[in-house]
């Protein structure tokens, strides 16, 4: 007789998403592992008397979702800022504003997230003068929701040193006046990186900025505070029934927060994190991001991977486009690596057997990319890299057939194309310009051409939750009757956070997937994905998130 479950789901939908047995109505687990999976009766056989039972009412239990693209440690360190996502005017903005800070009395930078770039009118754009207006007498800034852009009253910018502009790399820009002042948008990490040092969220976002470790280093009070940030993020994680993360910033100091506490029983997520390539950096320092490879790699928490940024976003001009965007005449944007200097650091990445992703928004970027994989390709053959493209949110009918062709994965994130979970329309589509709007956000065309499409939120840029995003993903409308139909259907979409992902981190064979020997990453919804109405997916909510055999998450 098969030794006795230690937990069995029961009473369920379940979507294995194994082509060989798509359905089933219960689950056993064993040792961290799923040891069965079929009808009630066959699975409670399993059941012994230390056994915990879960009732799944019904509802649907699907593989645990794999967040493709995140930023945990930043996006965790920002949860308890002001959030404005849905604030527009003025007088909103001021309120708001007004009403935390009144709440934050011994904040020394006043925080705030989520800030459309068109949070005041469709026409004017924020300046330190407006935010003068609304709070003058203590530094406050905000951030765009694609965290690219910051900004920042007249207190913040003196505090931070940037009223009077500084010298930066190529693709930031502390936006100047005519009286020879910062007007108080900042583009790009380098230009608000001081800030948010300041603010004291500069060790969070050290894999964004640097990709290099705290100087000097924590001490025990701050490592302390830096463990529980962390944990905050994982639990936000389990609530939303996610079991794998693939973080998309990093460096060795978020690897040994996560080994802490993995080491305390309290890793309740799966973790990769990236060593993050700048193009200040040579590609004699990849010998790190092998170290961080070789150091870290069990299926609780692990490295392998590069990062890179290739551009900005469409939303400050600082995309890469290979002709001048629509609305600003005589500019396509500034790469952060020249080809060569891309070019050597992913040959050698992939010659060390490194995964590669890279942030590129823009056509040129995408393109620019794209030729860097050929290069790795031509100079160290072929191989199972599995590189990724991160975001794509234009591209070229010539560049999308290159994406099957050289095994390229592309990430995208169904949360981010405006008109999309309450993103603006504005002043995106006027950014990329009618005749590039077939080829934006192109996920169905990239899926049809025989490239694999994974799905995540890029969270903090975008709701964590990835029943939202997949209720985005079967509800993407086009922008103009002319333009393809680029949504998903329902399966292809879970699939998206399931499936493509275990595949994104060459898990195929353990996860993504409900099937006898895999991993028992799982979650329970509150009730039936396939019958629900499509427009109220995102209102359905994990119940029960179990990752490992353990239970992380209970409503």
């Amino acid at each position: 007789m098969p030794p006795h479950a230690d937990l069995i789901v029961t009473n369920a939908q379940i979507l294995t998403m194994d082509d060989e047995r798509p359905r089933a109505e219960a689950v056993a687990v064993k040792d961290g592992r799923i040891a069965a999976i079929g009808d009630r009766q066959s699975v409670a056989d399993l059941k012994g008397p230390g056994t915990k039972l879960i009732d799944a009412g019904d509802g649907t239990v699907a593989p645990g979702f794999i967040e493709a693209h995140m930023h945990l440690f930043s996006g965790a360190a920002e949860i308890d800022h002001l959030q404005l996502f849905g604030v527009h005017g003025f007088d909103a903005l001021a309120g708001a504003v007004r009403d935390y800070a009144s709440r934050r009395p011994n904040a020394k930078v006043l925080m705030a997230q989520g800030a459309d770039y068109t949070i005041l009118s469709k026409e004017e754009r924020v300046t330190r003068h407006h935010l003068d207006r609304i709070i003058p007498d203590r530094p406050f800034a905000m951030t765009a929701p694609d965290h690219h852009t910051v900004w920042a009253n007249t207190k913040a910018l003196e505090l931070a040193g940037l009223l009077h502009g500084l010298e930066l790399g190529p693709g930031n820009e502390i936006v100047m006046g005519v009286d020879g002042l910062a007007e108080g948008e900042l583009r790009e990490g380098e230009a608000f990186a001081p800030l948010q040092a300041i603010a004291g969220i500069g060790r969070a976002r050290l894999g964004l900025a640097t990709g290099g470790e705290p100087d000097p280093y924590p001490n025990a009070e701050e490592l302390a505070s830096d463990r529980a940030i962390m944990k905050r993020g994982l639990e936000w994680c389990a609530r939303h029934g996610i079991t794998s993360l693939q973080n998309m910033d990093g460096n060795l100091y978020q690897l040994e927060l996560l080994s802490e506490i993995e080491t305390e029983g309290e890793l309740i997520c799966r973790a990769q994190i990236p060593f993050h390539y700048k193009n200040f950096m040579t590609p004699d320092m990849l010998a790190k991001a092998s170290l961080m490879s070789e150091r870290y790699n069990s299926d609780w928490l692990s490295s392998g991977m590069v990062k890179f940024f290739m551009d900005g976003v469409l939303d400050s001009w600082t995309a890469v486009m290979l002709e001048d965007y629509a609305d600003r005449p005589g500019w396509c944007g500034e790469p952060l690596f020249t080809q060569d200097q891309f070019n050597a650091a992913v040959i050698e990445a992939d010659r060390r057997g490194l995964q590669v992703a890279v942030h590129a928004i823009g056509d040129g970027a995408v393109r620019s990319v794209l030729d860097g994989y050929e290069a790795a390709k031509k100079a160290n053959g072929r191989r199972d890299s599995r590189h990724r493209i991160e975001h794509i949110e234009v591209t070229t009918e010539a560049d999308v057939a290159r994406f099957a062709e050289l095994g390229v994965i592309a990430s995208m994130q169904p949360p981010h194309p405006p008109g999309a979970m309450g993103f603006p329309l504005e002043p995106t589509v006027s950014r990329i310009g009618r005749k590039r709007w077939p080829l934006a956000y192109a996920w169905r065309m990239l899926k049809d051409a025989g490239a694999h499409v994974v799905f995540a939120s890029d969270w903090p840029v975008a709701p964590i939750d990835p029943l939202l995003g997949i209720q985005a993903a079967v509800l993407r409308k086009p922008w103009a009757e002319d333009n393809p139909d680029q949504s998903f259907s329902l399966k292809e979409a879970i699939a998206g956070y399931t499936v493509e992902g275990a595949y994104a981190e060459f898990a195929e064979d353990r996860k993504g997937r409900l099937k006898p020997g895999y991993f028992a990453d799982l979650v329970v919804l509150s009730s039936d994905l396939e019958a629900a109405d499509p427009h109220r997916i995102g209102e359905i909510r994990p119940v029960t998130t179990i990752c490992g055999g353990r239970v992380t998450y209970q409503a």
